[in-house]
Order: C-alpha cells, then sequence, then structure tokens
C-alpha cells in the first residue's frame, strides 16, 4: 500500500465495484472487481459484498463507499433504488465493523458526488469553473453540484418533477434499456429533463456520467438543450475513484 494509493467502493443498484486507486493519476490499479448487487440489498447483504471486494484486494488501509442515498456524518437518510432499510442507518459505522477498521477509516458518501469529485479532480480544467453539475445515467439519476470546484452534496436532481413525473423514472439509462428505446427516443427523454433542470440552476457545463457515458457519441450530440453537456472522463470509475480521494482526505485530515 503506497502512499499513493487508496481504495474505493462504488455501490449501485445492480452491481457493487471495487478497486486499488492510484490517487495521483486518478486511475484504477489493475482490474476491478464487480459483484451483482444482493437481492434484497440490506445493510448486511452489502456489508457483506464490500467486505469480500476489499478482502480479495488484501487493502487494509482507508476506505471510501458510495451509497446512492442522501448521506450525512456517513449516515443513510434516503434510499435509490437500494433497500429502504437503508433509511437511518449509519452507514460508516457498519462498514467499519465489518471491515475491521477504527472510526474515521471508512467514509461513507452519495455515488453521484464521488463521482463529481473524481471528474471535478481528474476531468478537464474547465470543470472547476462556474456551476458545474454531474449527471449519472444508470438504474436511477444521480446528480452531483459544485460551485467553482467545491461540492454542494446530496443534491437530489434525479428526483424533480418533470412533467408530473419523477425524472429518473422517464429518463435513467434503465428506462431505456427497460423499454427498448431508441437512441433518439431516450435523448428526447434526457432533453426535456435537462432543460427542466436548466430553469432551476442555469449551469455553465453538465457532466454526463454512468455507465451509457461509454456510448456518449451515441446519444449526447442529439441532446437539444442549452448547455454545453459532455461526457465524463472517467467513464464508470468515477465512483470508485472519487469515494477513494474522500477516504484520503478524510484520514489527512483526522
Amino acid at each position: 500500500m503506497g502512499a499513493a494509493r487508496g481504495f474505493g467502493v462504488d455501490i449501485g443498484g445492480s452491481g457493487i465495484k471495487g478497486c486499488e486507486v492510484d490517487l495521483v493519476a486518478g486511475a484504477l490499479v489493475g482490474d476491478r472487481v464487480r459483484i451483482p448487487t444482493p437481492v434484497p440489498s440490506t445493510p448486511e447483504a452489502v456489508a457483506e459484498v464490500v467486505a469480500e471486494i476489499v478482502e480479495r484486494f488484501g487493502w487494509t488501509g482507508p476506505v471510501g463507499v458510495t451509497l446512492p442515498a442522501v448521506i450525512k456524518k456517513g449516515v443513510a437518510h434516503s434510499a435509490a433504488n437500494i433497500d429502504k432499510a437503508w433509511i437511518d442507518t449509519d452507514a460508516a459505522a457498519l462498514f467499519a465493523k465489518r471491515l475491521g477498521r477504527r472510526d474515521g477509516e471508512v467514509v461513507v458518501l452519495n455515488d453521484a458526488d464521488a463521482a463529481g469529485i473524481a471528474e471535478v479532480k481528474y476531468g478537464r480544467p474547465d470543470d472547476q469553473d462556474g456551476v458545474v453539475v454531474l449527471l449519472t445515467f444508470g438504474t436511477g439519476i444521480g446528480s452531483a453540484l459544485f460551485l467553482d470546484g467545491k461540492l454542494v452534496p446530496n443534491t437530489e436532481f434525479g428526483h424533480l418533477e418533470i412533467d408530473g413525473h419523477d425524472a429518473e423514472t422517464r429518463a435513467a439509462a434503465s428506462v431505456k434499456e427497460e423499454h427498448d428505446l431508441s437512441w433518439s427516443e431516450w435523448a428526447k427523454r434526457v432533453s426535456r429533463y435537462i432543460r427542466g433542470l436548466e430553469n432551476l440552476i442555469w449551469p455553465d457545463l453538465i457532466i454526463a456520467g454512468g455507465g451509457v457515458s461509454k456510448k456518449a457519441d451515441k446519444w449526447l450530440p442529439l441532446l437539444e438543450v442549452r448547455t454545453t453537456v459532455v461526457a465524463a472522463e472517467l467513464r464508470n470509475d468515477a465512483g470508485i475513484v472519487g469515494a477513494a480521494v474522500a477516504a484520503q482526505q478524510a484520514a489527512e485530515n483526522s
């Protein structure tokens, strides 16, 4: 374990991914491990998978973990696309106990916030200018808001009401797959969602993340919005990298 290494685990609605991270380059060290999210995705079941991933790497240092939830001081206050038993769970304490870590050695944060942290730190230089929003399109829609490179945590822009619907129920990447939508059909839904967001916060830049960002060339050019939208530089590894960064920062400040 080098001084410039960290470890991140990204918990999603369909999969849990983890890897050692080079904190200088902002890149994974070797191949990540992905295990399907257990059903039901209860805190105890998910903690077992997180422990399995960390133990496979033999990692003994601080660990950053993301959850698709609002996180305040390590406690989950919502549960988007994971079991509702997470609500009011002290996730940081749960993972620390299962991993055999001391208080402060496990940091838990919102999954989109983690991805945003990675993009702002390691992505394009202009990612740090003005109002920047990262949107992760996956099982749902996650969001991270930054003002001049500083995170405003726990935004839930994926749950904006657009035309009477929770936005992510209409425009998440999972909806495209579920309804077998073409790229054009799905891009129209994403455009409608982004226009609603634009009218609320007037961003200077939108970064599109999540697994679907790997095929950004198929849908970003189809968007009809006023804000520049770019694909996430770190693609679907951003959550892992951002979690590792958060854990390192916490360790340095403790």
